[in-house]
């Protein structure tokens, strides 16, 4: 119970937020809901005076309408079963001409509704304003009133209309707003309620913390069941059932469940549920409630399945799934590194690229200890002194049914190592990349990690639906966050096989799938040590492979000039290449000769390059053996070795004029 236990804490570490409303980018609220409590999406907003009658009633649409509503055990794991909310919600169980306007309903829920608002009302808990709406509900008007207002709407026969339909076929009446809100009919309508009394500030009632108290110490006081708590070790009253709606309000599966007393959940080892585990009603609520706050904080959800990061002493903490460019932004690192962290190899470039994309102008080949540098600078940021007991916990949860669901992992670290691990991600599995945008539409080039979600487009493509994105991403975070966790070999065998097929993809795919394979290559071979920066005394044959391929296709790209976009034979021979580099690179220079007369003195430098090249196989190298994933190393880092040219190396100029850089901004502008 070690995950219920670091919730629970995490809750108690905020009571001062409890029931306080924060908004996410997309306008939307969510709050650290209190205990008895849970959220709902609430459709209409009936607005009463102190006597109890109708004032006015609003259409919310999903902004608007995130609601804490008090909720009994019973209502919170509510499926089929007709088990009321005790103050808010469907007009099945609040409106008492329910069947007059919708037809027969199985059992009485709304008179179940009635009788345990009545208890709540009665008890020495009970708050005004829920005596309120108790008057107005038990007069049973409600739906009545709702049409009146044209909230909402009969059809001929009285009865409630199950979709919008324009009256005599006229098209320009506007469609009513509670048929864009209802995902089904309008008898699934969700209602609260506000009390306006002269003098309250607040005629919110969800919003109302005396309301929110009041049901908290109503429900406290029918609890009497106690046993020992696993969570907290203290005999209390124990929860019999538990919470639902954990990613979301419409989400039924729940992480403790044990109903089935027929079947095999917990026969055979005990007698009863109990046995198992208890959990005092407390520790759930709590821990539910802290997980759903989290999980709408900063929690990353995936078709269902959630990845959520948190610390018990800072809740921000850097995500294992974003790639360095996020890590810098959040620091507010530069990804460009300073002058005085500059290697004497560092440059700027703006040329054509083998895809015929122009290369940006932007940073060059940082050493591995400046960008180290620049990594340690941005993990500092949430470092912290006299913080010996943080920790940082990592869980993912996922449902295989609509009922149940399962944290499939979860991994509780010291904050110290979760940071250590992460740097050590950062500064392994990195590569020069530039294919993100900022916020002026320009080009980004930074060099370290690509992110998970990305790394799962490189391996199978940008249609890579939801699933496959999901599970590569889970594949994936143990590598990041544990020790002596190597790279899934078939997401990088996959990797290698696409980057390795650039006529199958656009140019700025293929840029993009290249740059990320480099990065995962260099992460799987990481004792190689090979950098971005041109390794020119490495033997390996792969390596040497990639780097002739580089300088074919750098030879005829400029043959072709820039005008001609079609792909190079070296772009074309590539996949070839990498199945029989030997017998492939005999086609590919034999199609380099009409490249070389026509270029004619000019070619001698490549011709030079490729002839050092060559002296350094062996023998027995030159071969039909397929070539490992560093000969995409070799391409890359020849390539961009050849667009920065020893001139810009000690002048620290470039080549190109303002006016050719700006021709080349405006080819990538139409090309990406």
């Amino acid at each position: 119970m070690s995950w219920l236990a670091n919730l629970t804490q995490t809750y108690n570490d905020h009571l001062e937020l409890v029931g306080q409303f924060e908004r996410k980018a997309n306008g939307r609220e969510y709050a650290l809901i209190p205990v008895s409590h849970t959220t709902q999406t609430a459709h209409i907003e009936v607005h009463l005076d102190e006597e109890g009658n109708f004032i006015a009633a609003y259409v919310r649409d999903k902004v608007e309408g995130s609601t804490i509503i008090p909720c009994t055990e019973a209502a919170a794991s509510r499926t089929s079963a007709p088990v009321p909310y005790p103050l808010f919600d469907k007009l099945l169980y609040v409106a008492g001409d329910y069947v007059q306007y919708c037809g027969e309903v199985k059992g009485t829920p709304y008179q179940d509704y009635l009788n345990q608002l009545q208890t709540w009302c009665d008890s020495p808990y009970g708050h005004p304003k829920v005596r309120v709406v108790y008057e107005y509900v038990s007069r049973g008007t409600l739906i009545a009133d709702l049409v009146a207002r044209k909230v909402l709407h009969t059809d001929n026969s009285g009865k409630l209309l199950k979709k919008w339909e324009s009256p005599s076929g006229d098209q320009t009446v506007e469609k009513p707003m509670i048929f864009s809100v209802l995902a089904g009919d309008q008898s699934s309508a969700f209602i609260r309620f506000a009390v306006n009394i002269p003098g309250d500030e607040e005629h919110r009632l969800w919003r109302d913390s005396s309301v929110q108290q009041s049901f908290i110490q109503f429900q406290e006081s029918c609890l009497s069941d106690k046993d020992i708590c696993y969570v907290t070790g203290e005999v209390l009253p124990i929860a019999e059932k538990h919470t639902s709606r954990i990613r979301h309000s419409g989400d039924k599966s729940k992480l403790i469940s044990a109903n089935d007393s027929a079947g095999f959940t917990y026969r055979g080892r005990f007698r009863t549920s109990r046995e198992a585990a208890s959990v005092s009603y407390m520790a759930s609520q709590k821990g539910h409630n802290a997980l759903k706050w989290l999980i709408e904080r900063q929690g990353i959800t995936i078709d269902g399945k959630v990845f959520l990061v948190w610390g018990n002493q800072s809740l921000d903490m850097p995500e294992p799934h974003q790639d360095t460019l996020d890590l810098y932004e959040e620091t507010g690192v530069d990804p460009v590194l300073e002058d005085s962290e500059k290697d004497d190899d560092f440059d700027i470039y703006a040329v054509e690229s083998a895809a015929g994309i122009p290369r940006p102008a932007g940073m060059g080949d940082p050493t591995q200890k400046a960008y180290a540098r620049q990594i340690k600078k941005a993990i500092g940021g949430y470092r912290y002194d006299g913080q010996q007991h943080a920790h940082v916990t990592i869980m993912i949860l996922d449902a295989a049914t609509p009922g149940r669901m399962s944290i499939t992992y979860y991994r509780d670290l010291n904050h110290e190592e979760y940071l250590n691990r992460l740097e050590a991600w950062h500064t392994t599995c990195y590569w020069q990349h530039r294919y993100r945008k900022n916020g002026m539409g320009e080009w980004q080039t930074f060099t370290g990690a690509p992110a998970t979600r990305d790394i799962a487009f490189a391996a199978y493509g940008p249609r890579a639906s939801d699933k496959v994105v999901k599970g590569l991403m889970e594949r994936i975070l143990p590598c990041i966050v544990e020790t002596n966790r190597n790279l899934p070999q078939d997401i990088v065998r996959s990797a290698i096989q696409r980057a390795s097929n650039p006529v199958g993809m656009e140019p700025w795919e293929w840029e993009k799938t290249l740059s990320i394979t480099c990065a995962l290559v260099n992460k799987y071979e990481e004792r190689q040590g090979f950098e971005v920066a041109l390794n020119t005394e490495t033997t390996d044959r792969s390596y040497l492979f990639g780097r002739m391929l580089a300088i074919a296709d750098l030879l005829e790209r400029n043959a072709l000039g820039r005008e001609e976009k079609r792909a190079t034979n070296a772009i074309r021979y590539m996949n070839a290449f990498a199945q029989h580099p030997s017998r492939t690179w005999k086609v590919i220079a034999s199609n380099l000769q009409p490249y070389q007369e026509r270029m004619g003195i000019e070619a001698n430098k490549y011709i030079k390059l490729l002839a050092e090249i060559g002296s350094m196989f062996k023998f027995e190298d030159f071969n039909d053996t397929p070539l490992t994933g560093l000969y995409l190393l070799g391409y890359y880092s020849q390539r961009n070795d050849w667009y920065t040219s020893k001139k810009d190396k000690n002048s620290g100029s470039t080549t190109d004029t303002g006016e050719e850089s700006a021709d080349q901004n405006e080819q990538i502008e139409g090309e990406i």
